[in-house]
């Protein structure tokens, strides 16, 4: 999830360069050489984000005013749902909460590239309407991390999410800026979830 923030984008582009082992000389019978190292298969990642499928109570905090020296927080609570689709392939998350600054409504939608075997993250707000431009990235151990540029107050930025926790019952998501080309983040927004159980757990 992303704050309102000056919509001037710039194209996100990456770069994947795979270096892959020479490979060992083994001799067959004829004497000849092969090589007979195999290529590591990539992971398959489509399924990473399984764990928020479901009804989910959300508590919230929010950097009011990032990249200034501020730190004042505002403190919300919400409510959503997170819907699968595709057989996991993608993913639409609804949300909603309150605070004193206000009602939110907004909606992410999650798609899996099998070809890059990376994710995108777009999320929408219900006062702008308009998708965000993706935030790409993949799990590894357990972690997800996606980033995405953006420019606020003139100057260009990156933006970080960051998801843990994905197994639990608690899932934690981080949203971060940096104005220095990575070297340091500033955290603005986090998210704690908690699973709200369907009529099925109740009954048990």
């Amino acid at each position: 999830m992303k704050i309102k923030r000056i919509r001037t984008y710039l194209a996100l582009g990456s770069l994947a360069v795979l270096l892959q082992p020479l490979g060992t000389l083994a001799q067959d019978d004829s004497g000849a050489s092969r090589t007979t190292s195999q290529p590591t298969a990539e992971r398959d990642g489509q399924h990473d984000f399984d764990p928020l499928i479901g009804s989910w109570k959300y508590h919230l905090k929010r950097r009011l005013h990032p990249l200034t020296g501020s730190t004042t927080w505002i403190e919300l609570n919400g409510t959503g749902v997170c819907y699968k689709v595709w057989d996991g392939g993608a993913q639409l998350d609804t949300f909603e909460a309150d605070g004193s600054t206000g009602h939110i409504e907004g909606l992410t939608l999650r798609v899996y590239n099998p070809q890059s075997h990376q994710w995108r993250l777009y999320w929408a707000n219900s006062k702008i309407g308009i998708l965000d431009p993706p935030q790409v990235g993949e799990f590894k151990n357990g972690q997800g991390e996606f980033f995405a540029q953006d420019t606020i107050n003139g100057k260009t930025i990156l933006i970080r999410f960051d998801w843990t926790n994905m197994t639990t019952n608690s899932p934690h998501f981080e949203q971060s800026f940096s104005d220095d080309g990575g070297k340091t983040w500033e955290v603005n927004w986090i998210t704690d979830q908690t699973r709200i159980p369907d009529e099925t757990d109740k009954a048990h």
